[in-house]
């Protein structure tokens, strides 16, 4: 590949799932989920410009960034279309993925995306972004996820693994840094969301400690949101199974045509 970003390809399928992980995490965390989506679906995990074996991916860190570099490496390996989700600043980087290259994406799956409000943790994500034992990494996921979630054991272990590569943690910790700036952060525009025609689904937990899920209102109506009840912000690894068929059901949603907001159905 021309591109540097490192990418995890499963399956065969004549459907492609590009999917985008959060601040902190790395192309592993979809492994549940990639599993419930079934053998005959392929996917493309990437580690993010300054994560994982991304690291060293030149300008790391702003979500536009990335976003261009997912378009890069798309274009490079020939994919016309090819169905989006992102995770938190992964979801961020997705909507400008689909913004800059609505062409190239069919269906667009947000799971609590970063940008859509400025309020943001940043105690707890600069936290998150120093984190180096296993307690403490355990302890920030805990921090982030909704009183029923199951133990992280595995996830830990990859993201402790991830962090011991030389200059990793202090790329996370810039990255935090910038990113939760004066605890805000950026907040991508509502009417360049209104600009999505293709079908978008915004999930997100009742219980989100990193981002509140009131940012999922006043989204475009053609929007669809679900709301997870009891579910905190790391809903791949809370609710895989759900994620997974989410994901399916939107793939099958039809692309409508981008309307005025008064002349919008509701629902």
């Amino acid at each position: 590949m021309i591109s540097s970003l490192h990418v995890a390809e499963q399956g065969v399928g004549s459907k492609t799932i590009a999917l985008l992980h959060g601040f902190g995490g790395c192309h592993d965390v979809w492994r549940d989920v990639i599993a419930l989506l079934g053998p005959s679906a392929r996917t493309l995990a990437y580690d993010l410009p300054g994560h994982g074996l991304s690291l060293d991916f030149p300008g790391a860190g702003p979500a536009k960034v990335a976003a261009r570099a997912v378009l890069a490496d798309l274009s490079a390996r020939g994919l016309k279309r090819v169905h989006l989700v992102g995770h938190s600043m992964g979801g961020a980087v997705a909507v400008l993925t689909a913004l800059a290259g609505p062409e190239k994406v069919a269906s667009l799956t947000l799971l609590a995306p970063g940008g859509f409000g400025p309020e943001i943790n940043g105690p707890l994500l600069r936290r998150y972004a120093g984190a180096e034992s296993l307690s403490e990494i355990l302890a920030c996921l805990a921090a982030m996820s909704g009183p029923r979630a199951r133990p992280f054991d595995h996830t830990a272990d990859r993201l402790r693994d991830m962090r011991k590569r030389p200059g990793q943690l202090e790329k996370l910790v810039e990255i935090a840094a910038a990113m939760t700036r004066d605890d805000r952060q950026g907040v991508i525009p509502r009417d360049q969301l209104d600009r999505l025609a293709m079908p978008v689904m915004v999930v997100w937990g009742s219980n989100d400690a990193v981002l509140p899920f009131t940012q999922a209102d006043d989204l475009p109506a053609r929007f669809h949101v679900h709301h997870v009840l009891e579910a905190g912000h790391m809903l791949i690894e809370e609710a895989p199974d759900l994620i997974a068929g989410i994901i399916l059901r939107n793939m099958n949603r039809r692309t409508r045509s981008v309307r005025p907001k008064l002349a919008a159905a509701t629902g």
